[in-house]
């Protein structure tokens, strides 16, 4: 078993091996985890401001990973810990059964197979949902087909649910929000596949033409017996934006359905951070900094509940801070998704990230590679 054990910089000692990744505030990578330190390369910590670091032992670089607490920070996490909300799990048979219903869905859009798939992989998902009454998630946990089109109309019409339950919806509502979201890409059936799967950039045609898989999709549910109104119409308005700079019709907030409103925040962050053919995903983090950005174009209330949602730190998880220190996330602050409470695994500090004392500490990366959920 690798284990990871914090030394105060002035103890590190050539030979031994860094725990983590070291970054700058731009995420860039100074130092790679699994790098054998010398002094040069300590002088360079030191020149960064890095005050603590994690040193591996053990043989195996890929094995559980352990951070040894100070005893008072050892006793300030047993005092101030709390659970992370519910998430959402998905059983590995349910996990089979969703991924080959979403492959039958693309592979024969027939709108009454359509239908009835979608119907039946929302049922799964919101006896997923009531399971543990879930009320956040990690999209790495649902993980059921590697293909993009069917991961992303997974995890969105989830992400969809999730905020729909958070807002309070009837059980209703969140099961065809899902069936909207599974649904909200399937226009792109019509799609020439040479456009479709273009592994590059599209041209400004190109990218007019698939702009239409809203409306192919539209046409394909909307007079389909036992698809809702509501579900349809998000099918075709989950590119639309409160500003009216969406497509295809350039609508604004007042005539946005509240399921589209639900699906745009959704969508926009699964793609962000999926990995596609032509591009990487990016961070979580990076992605809801960016929807935070867009709040001219989203949906407030959809996007505090996605926000609300979402466990970017999750609790145990060990994190770098901007003042140098290693810390362990001991709490969310559901009001700042991006600064939990956190203790430092050396000095038992407590920083509640939200709060004025800690307004100049940020989190500047994640301590080690094993400390996520």
């Amino acid at each position: 078993m690798t284990k990871v054990r914090t030394f105060h910089i002035n103890d590190v000692k050539s030979g031994m091996i860094i725990g983590t990744t070291i970054e700058d505030r731009l995420g860039r990578h100074l130092i790679e985890r699994g790098t054998v330190l010398n002094d040069y390369r300590i002088g360079q910590l030191k020149s960064y401001g890095i005050r603590q670091v994690l040193i591996m032992f053990g043989k195996d670089a890929t094995g559980d990973e352990e951070v040894q607490l100070s005893p008072k920070a050892k006793k300030a996490v047993e005092l101030l810990r709390k659970e992370d909300p519910a998430k959402v799990k998905l059983q590995n048979n349910v996990k089979k059964r969703i991924s080959t219903g979403i492959e039958l869905m693309y592979a024969n859009p027939d709108p009454k197979e359509l239908k009835n798939i979608a119907n039946s992989i929302a049922t799964d998902l919101i006896d997923a949902i009531e399971a543990n009454d879930a009320v956040a998630l990690n999209i790495n946990d649902l993980q059921t087909n590697d293909e993009y089109t069917f991961k992303h109309s997974v995890d969105v019409a989830t992400i969809a649910m999730i905020i729909a339950k958070t807002e309070k919806y009837s059980k209703q509502q969140i099961h065809d929000i899902g069936m909207s979201g599974l649904l909200h890409d399937i226009g792109k059936t019509k799609v020439p596949p040479n456009i479709l799967n273009k592994p590059g950039r599209l041209t400004p045609d190109e990218f007019e033409i698939m702009k239409k898989h809203s409306e192919f999709g539209y046409d394909m549910v909307k007079d389909e017996p036992g698809i809702e109104k509501e579900i349809s119409l998000a099918v075709l308005q989950h590119h639309e934006k409160r500003d009216g700079s969406g497509y295809p019709y350039g609508i604004g907030e007042a005539e946005i359905s509240d399921f589209a409103k639900i699906l745009t925040v959704s969508d926009i962050y699964d793609a962000l951070v999926t990995d596609r053919p032509y591009k990487q995903g990016i961070e979580p983090r990076q992605a809801v900094e960016m929807l935070m950005a867009m709040t001219g174009q989203l949906d407030m209330t959809a996007l505090k509940a996605f926000l609300s949602s979402m466990i970017l730190y999750p609790v145990d998880s060990i994190v770098r801070l901007s003042n140098g220190e290693i810390a362990r996330v001991v709490r969310k602050n559901d009001s700042y998704l991006m600064r939990p409470m956190v203790v430092g695994v050396m000095s038992g500090t407590v920083y509640d990230l939200a709060s004025k004392q800690c307004q100049n500490i940020v989190i500047v990366g994640e301590g080690y590679d094993g400390g996520r959920s």
